[in-house]
C-alpha cells in the first residue's frame, strides 16, 4: 500500500492505516484455515462493522460512515491485503446496503439500514439467474402484484452470502420484457416461500457461501418494492457501477498482498550462492508487477472520483477499471505463485489462496467480456 500513500489525504492515510491493522489482525492470521474450513466468520464482519465497515457510503444520519467511492476503493483494497474472499463480501454487503439508502424512502432506510450497517443483517445481491448471467435484462424470476402485496417467484445463482444473509435485493420481473420490466424488492431471510440451494462447491471464495436463494410464492407487502415499477434494472445497474470498483480494489489489494510476499520469499531464499533477490531476471518481473498494479491502481481511483462526481463517462470507466484491475490482479497473484517456486503451490504461504479467490473477480459483477462491451459501446455512442 506503500505505493499510494503519498497521493492520500491525511483522512485518508488514517483510513487506510485503520482498515489495513484489522485485516492483518482480524483476516490475514485466518484466512487460510477459514478457506480450507469454508468458515464464514460473521464475528469478524461485526467487529469490521464497529469501525464503520458495513455501511461505508451510507450516508451518516442514517448510521453509515458516509464515504466517497474514492475513499471506498481504498478501503476495500486494504481489507483484500488480508483476505480477498471477505473483502469482496464487504463489498457485496456495501453495494446493497448503498442502493438502499439512495432508492429507499424513509420507512425502508429505517427498518434496514440500522441492521446493515452493524452487520447484525447482512445483504446479498440477486440478479444472476441460472438462466440470465450476462444478459441480465433477460431474467425470469416474477412479481405479480396482488392487491396491496407482490408474489415472488424464481430461482437466483451464485449469490454471495445466501442462507446467512437477512437481507436480499431482488431483482424481479413485472412487466413484459426487456430492462423496463424489471422491478427491485427486498426480501427477508424469514419471509415464507425463500429457501437456499446447497453450498456450491467452488475453486476460490471459500470464505464466503454461495448458493442459489429460491422463491417459491415470496409474498412481500408494495412497501417492499425499492423505487418504482419498472425502475429495478435502473438501480440494478447503478449499484454494479459500485460493485465493480469494489472488485477491482479487492483485486488490487489481493495482488498487492502477493507481490509483498513474493519479495519477502525472494530475499529470505538463496540460490547458487545468493539471494534470489539479487537475480536480474526476478527483479524485472518484480518491478513489471509493480507497474502494472501502479497503471491499475490508478484507472480505479480515476473512475471512483468519476463515479463520486456523477460524471456521465462512469459507468464505462468503471467498467475499465474492474476489467484491468481483475485481469491484472490474477495476473500479478500468478506470477507471484511461480516467484515462490513449489511453495507457492503450498497452502500454507497463501499465494495459491489469493490466485484462487482473484480468478473470480474477472467473472463476477459482470464479466471482463461484459465490460469490454460496456466500454465498445460508450465508445461508439460517442460517435453518433
Amino acid at each position: 500500500m506503500t505505493a499510494v500513500t503519498t497521493l492520500l489525504t491525511e483522512d485518508q492515510t488514517a483510513l487506510v492505516d485503520t482498515t489495513l491493522d484489522f485485516a492483518r489482525e482480524h483476516l490475514a492470521p485466518h484466512a487460510v484455515a477459514w478457506d480450507q474450513e469454508k468458515h464464514f466468520p460473521l464475528d469478524v464482519l461485526r467487529k469490521g462493522a464497529e469501525l464503520g465497515l458495513g455501511g461505508l457510503y451510507v450516508r451518516e444520519d442514517e448510521g453509515g460512515s458516509g464515504l466517497t467511492r474514492s475513499d471506498g476503493v481504498l478501503v476495500l483494497a486494504a481489507l483484500a491485503t488480508g483476505c480477498p474472499s471477505l473483502a469482496g463480501y464487504f463489498s457485496i454487503h456495501n453495494m446493497v446496503a448503498w442502493m438502499i439508502d439512495r432508492y429507499g424512502d424513509a420507512a425502508q432506510r429505517a427498518r434496514w439500514l440500522p441492521g446493515l450497517c452493524s452487520m447484525e443483517s447482512l445483504g446479498s445481491y440477486c440478479l444472476t439467474e441460472p438462466g440470465a448471467g450476462s444478459d441480465a435484462a433477460a431474467l425470469r424470476t416474477r412479481a405479480e402484484r396482488d392487491g396491496d402485496h407482490y408474489v415472488l417467484t424464481g430461482v437466483k445463482q451464485f449469490i454471495s452470502g445466501a442462507g446467512a444473509s437477512r437481507v436480499y435485493l431482488v431483482m424481479a420481473r413485472t412487466g413484459g420484457d426487456g430492462p423496463g420490466g424489471i422491478s427491485a424488492f427486498v426480501v427477508e431471510r424469514d419471509d415464507p416461500g425463500l429457501s437456499f440451494g446447497p453450498d456450491e462447491k467452488k475453486m476460490g471464495w471459500n470464505a464466503q457461501p454461495t448458493r442459489q436463494v429460491v422463491l417459491d410464492g415470496v409474498r412481500v407487502p408494495a412497501g417492499r418494492r425499492l423505487g418504482a415499477e419498472g425502475d429495478g434494472f435502473r438501480i440494478a445497474m447503478s449499484g454494479l457501477n459500485g460493485g465493480r470498483l469494489g472488485i477491482a480494489a479487492c483485486s488490487l489489494g489481493g495482488a498487492q498482498s502477493a507481490l509483498q510476499r513474493s519479495l519477502t520469499h525472494l530475499a529470505d531464499r538463496e540460490a547458487f550462492g545468493a539471494p534470489l533477490l539479487d537475480a536480474q531476471a526476478l527483479r524485472f518481473r518484480l518491478a513489471d508487477m509493480a507497474t502494472e498494479l501502479a497503471a491499475a491502481r490508478a484507472l480505479v481511483h480515476q473512475a471512483a472520483e468519476a463515479l463520486d462526481r456523477d460524471d456521465p463517462q462512469a459507468p464505462q470507466l468503471c467498467a475499465m477499471a474492474k476489467h484491468f484491475a481483475t485481469d491484472t490482479g490474477y495476473s500479478v497473484a500468478d506470477r507471484a505463485l511461480q516467484l515462490h517456486g513449489g511453495y507457492g503451490y503450498l497452502s500454507e504461504y497463501g499465494i495459491e489462496k489469493i490466485v484462487r479467490d482473484l480468478r473470480v473477480h474477472q467473472i463476477l459483477e459482470g464479466t471482463n467480456e461484459i465490460m469490454r462491451l460496456i466500454v465498445a459501446r460508450g465508445l461508439t455512442g460517442a460517435r453518433r
